[in-house]
Parts: C-alpha cells; structure tokens; sequence
C-alpha cells in the first residue's frame, strides 16, 4: 500500500456522528454493548452452575464457564475423583466474578459442598454407588471425604474380613455406599464392605446349603480369642472351641494356630438356619489314647508334666492328650490331709507309677508316693516297743498329742503319757505344735496304721522315790498354789504336788489359809498307784495337842498304804531327809525342775 492510498480520506466516514461522539457508526455504543453481553452468560455471586475443563495439569484446572474469563481451581479439590480430565463437566462455586486483578475466582470444592446434602440423601434413598476419598484414621474407623463433606467409615465397614492395619487406606480414593444419616447433627456414615456383602451373600448361601456333619473344608484363621479360633470358609465363619483344637490341653488358641493361616477342619455342629458352625481341628487327628503303649500296665513308672493343680490333687500330661491324675493322698505316705500344692506345681516335670488304667473310658490314676516304700512294712523292726524316737507334733486333742515320727508313720502319746508329777489339763500346756518330743514306742497298731506313744516312760518314775519321801506322817513345807471348789492344791518339794481338803486348811489361829502362803503340811494319804498325796497343815497341832495330852495321834483311816501307816511321823524336815538318798533326790529335782 502506497503513502498516498494509506493517508487519503475514508470516503463513507460519517464526521456528523463523529462529531457527536457516535463512533460506531450506524450501532450505538449501547447497542454493541448489549449484544456482546448477550453472547455471554449471565453468572451472579455466590451462584453454582457448570463448568468445562479446558486445561489441567499437576496444580490447577482451567474452567471455562462461558464468561468472558474464565476460572482456575486448585487441583486438589478433584483429589476424591482421580480420573478428572479436560472436557469433564464440573460444578463451580462462584466466589467473585472479578477480583483485583479482573479474574474470575471459582470453586468445585464449595460447590460441591452447597449440594451435597442433596446429593448424600438421593445417594441413600436411591442405594447409590458413590465415590469418596479416605483423608485420615480417626477413632475406630476412617474420615472420607464425600461430595466434599466428611463422613464417617467405621473400622468394620471398611470389609468383611477384620482389618488389622487401617493406614493403607489413607488417601485412597474408593467406592461406598450411603448407609446412615443423622439430619440434626449432619453426621453421614458410609461403607464399603456393604458393596461386596451382597456378592457375598449369594456365596454364602450355595455354601450353607451344602454344608453336612463330618465335611472337612479349608479355611482361613480370621479372628482368635481366648476361647476359640473364628475359621473363614470362604463368606461363612464358623468357630473352632478352644476344646477342640488340640487332643492336649490348650492355655490360649495362640499356641496352636496363627492368623491368616490356612488349614482343614471338620463341621461338628450347625444350628437350624445354619447360621452358626461348630468346627472342629483334633477330631483331624487319631486320639492319643488310641495311639498309647499297648504295653502299658499297672505299676509301671511314667514320666509327665503337671498340667492342672487343684487342691484334691494334679493332673499328669504324660503324652499330648494322655492326662492321670495323682490324688492328694498318693503324694505321701503320711496321713495328714494336706493340699496338693504342697508337694508340686503346675510345669513340673515329674516321675509317677501306675495305679489304675482304664483304656475304654481313657481314665488314668497315678501315685508318686509309691516310688518309696512304705513305712508301715517293717515296722516292728524299724520302731520295736521300747525303742525311743524324736517325733514332730502334728496335732492336739483333748486327750492326748498326734505326732508325726516320719513321713506315713504317726502315733498318739496321751495326755496321761506326757508327765508322771505334772497334772495337764490340756497338751498346749505341755508342748506346741511343730515342736519337737522324745516318745518311746508303747504298742504297735499295724492294720490302723497308729502307734501308742510315751513321754514320761524316757524317765524313771518318780513317785517310787516320792514313796520313800512323802511317808505317811511325814511333815514338809509347801505353797499353795490354787484354790478350788474342794480345797486347794499345794506345791511340794521335788515338784510333786498334794491336795488339802478346807478343814485341813485351818491355822492354829482359826484362820483359813490362803493361795500363795507357804505352810508345812502332814502327809496323812500316799497312793503311788493313783498319783495323789493327801495333806493337812492342821493336823500337825492338832497332833501335838493330843501328845500334850498323852493322847496317840490319829491315824488316817484312808491311807492306800499299811506300810506307811506305820512309818513313825517325821516331826522334822531333816528326819525326811534320812529316808533317801539325798544326792539321786538332787539328781532328780533338776530333771523334774527342766522338765517343767
């Protein structure tokens, strides 16, 4: 184009509207401006309508919404739908038409947002597939991100088997189903194990429907507790007791099986509906009964481990499945009922004979006591009359002491046996239980097992000495030590002790004595046999008025002996002396005096 054409004059350029601002020629400004807003949509604020992905790459999504810009979106509001791309139809959130910068901001997450009550509502009323993304693990489940709301994933939602690690799903983009909503709070719960338990359940009835007594099937440890194994069978569950996992005996199912592992059982039970199923994994196996020594016998010697305590006794394991029981009173020989757990505990290992064996009803009963011999064979050699033992006392009666000389072997001293001058009115006076006493045999009961005890029979008796010493008229000092209803008892020399009757208790003065005065008493009974010496301080003035007088002193019409009745009265201490021997009477005292 040549200078001049390029500067010469538009022929048909209207100066008039020029000249009134009319540029446009025949159009007025108005007039353009209306339809080229008419070839645009009309958008408000705060309005939801579609838009078209133009463009779309790792940080933002170009939408175009047929305004006359068009809108960006972070990327990260598609995260819960992976397959976004260019051409998808989406809805968007216009948050401003023009920001500072003239540009269109726009919004999927907060449109999604304004309609996803009405989505989540048609989803549950229409039993609809939707897609949701897991964002976190929250307490007993998952938060999933569902038309832009969070919503609940219960842990036992997630699938039909128990999911032990639930942060492999963070962050994964799955399908669920709406299956709660609570309007008031606008809580939502969804599931996913709801998609595949209809599939499921078809599964699960073509198995029941064929499931017998006695079918052994494969299956897969899905769940254990601590009293049963729960065996997936392919949809069906079904429960191995703890009983039945092991002929043995079992503490916890984890000793047996592992989860995830597969391994055959055998359908035990069902109910009607066949809803629950007993399973069974010992039955697999031939019972250990079944498979035990065909040699074994009565009386042979086993080794085992104690399984069970109680305190009647102890189960023996001595082969997986194989249990005896050793009761209380096969532990020991000795016959004080004591508790099992005395002798042993539970993962013992043990050695045991035979007592009873019972093949048909698979009954066993052991004894560890019979490894040793029993005491009670020789017991005429081991412990003849006469022989002395120290023995451990077990037990007190009324009448006497149970001792104990060794393990099976006991015997009974009684009360009369323990002392010759001390008068016991109850054993605990003399000794205690768990101490130590020299017995020496008396009699031997063999077929009751009980031998006839003495104490006092390890020392000479006394009382042939008293019977020179506490003659019959013979005068000596005493205390007396106790008051009772028929007179009093009072303490002699050498630890012997006599009774006054209350009118031989009369002082010269014609008071009564009383406990704990020392006085001098006249023998006037002496019975050896009976043990008992008969006193009175009264008659010693009584009979030295009569001598006054040249009367003869009363004789005591009672005494048990004629001898001593005519032994002269010893006036004196010292003439009582002279009758024994003084030194065996010192030697005497001092095994009296420690005795007591």
């Amino acid at each position: 184009m040549t200078e001049e054409v390029k500067n010469s004059p538009i022929v048909d350029f209207d100066w008039d509207a020029y000249e009134k601002g009319e540029t446009q020629g025949e159009k007025s400004r108005e007039e353009l401006t209306k339809t080229y807003d008419e070839s645009l949509n009309t958008v408000k604020d705060k309005e939801v309508i579609e838009g078209t992905i133009i463009a779309l790459n790792k940080r933002e999504a170009v939408v175009n919404i047929g305004y006359k810009s068009d809108g960006i979106i972070p990327v990260n509001e598609f995260r819960y739908n992976p397959d976004i791309k260019v051409g998808d139809v989406v809805e968007v959130f216009i948050e401003n038409q023009e920001d500072k910068k003239g540009q269109l901001i726009l919004s999927h997450r907060k449109a999604r947002a304004a309609r996803s009550w009405d989505r989540i509502n048609e989803a549950l009323e229409n039993d609809e597939i939707i897609k949701g993304f897991i964002k976190c693990r929250t307490k007993g489940g998952m938060i999933v991100d569902v038309f832009g709301i969070e919503a609940f994933l219960p842990g036992s939602q997630i699938d039909v088997k128990p999911i032990r690690d639930y942060d492999i799903f963070v962050g994964k983009t799955m399908e669920f189903k709406v299956v709660k909503i609570n309007q008031e709070f606008k809580n939502v719960v969804v599931s996913h194990k709801a998609l595949i338990e209809a599939e499921l359940e078809q599964q699960k009835r073509d198995i029941i429907a064929k499931l017998e007594k006695g079918q052994v099937l494969e299956g897969t440890v899905k769940n254990i507790t601590s009293y049963g194994v729960f065996i997936d069978l392919g949809g069906v569950d079904g429960l191995i007791h703890i009983t039945d996992l092991s002929w043995g005996r079992v503490s916890h199912p984890e000793e047996v099986v592992s989860l995830d592992q597969k391994l055959n059982v055998v359908i035990l039970d069902f109910d009607d509906e066949k809803k629950r199923i007993a399973l069974g994994l010992k039955q697999l196996q031939p019972h250990p009964w079944d498979a035990l020594d065909p040699n074994l016998k009565v009386g042979d010697k086993v080794n085992g481990r104690v399984v069970v305590m109680a305190d009647y006794g102890a189960f023996i394991e001595i082969a997986s499945g194989v249990e005896g029981l050793i009761h209380v009173s096969e532990m020991s020989w000795s016959q004080h009922l004591r508790s099992a757990r005395d002798f042993m505990k539970v993962g013992d290992e043990i050695e045991a004979v035979i007592l009873t064996l019972d093949r048909e009803d698979r009954k066993m009963s052991l004894g560890i006591k019979q490894l040793k011999n029993d005491p009670w064979e020789n017991i005429e050699t081991k412990y003849p009359i006469g022989s002395q033992h120290t023995a451990k006392v077990r037990n007190f009666t009324n009448f006497g002491v149970f001792v104990e000389i060794e393990e099976g072997v006991d015997g009974l001293i009684h009360i009369s046996d323990l002392s010759w001058t001390k008068k016991i009115k109850h054993p605990s006076e003399f000794t205690q239980i768990g101490a130590d006493i020299q017995v020496q045999v008396l009699e031997i009961d063999k077929d009751n097992r009980r031998l006839s005890l003495g104490h006092k029979q390890l020392e000479e008796n006394p009382w042939d000495v008293f019977e020179t010493v506490f003659t019959v008229g013979s005068i000596h000092e005493g205390t007396i030590i106790e008051m009772v209803e028929k007179g009093a008892v009072i303490a002699l020399p050498y630890g012997v002790e006599g009774f006054a009757t209350p009118k031989h208790l009369v002082k010269e003065d014609g008071s009564q004595a009383k406990v704990d005065e020392k006085l001098n008493f006249k023998v006037i009974e002496f019975n050896k046999d009976s043990k008992r010496i008969i006193l009175s301080h009264s008659r010693i003035f009584e009979d030295e008025a009569r001598a006054e007088r040249g009367e003869a002193p009363r004789k005591n019409k009672r005494s048990g002996n004629k001898r001593n009745e005519e032994t002269p009265m010893l006036s004196t201490p010292v003439e009582k002396a002279t009758l024994g021997d003084l030194e065996a009477l010192a030697e005497l005292k001092e095994k009296l005096a420690g005795k007591k």
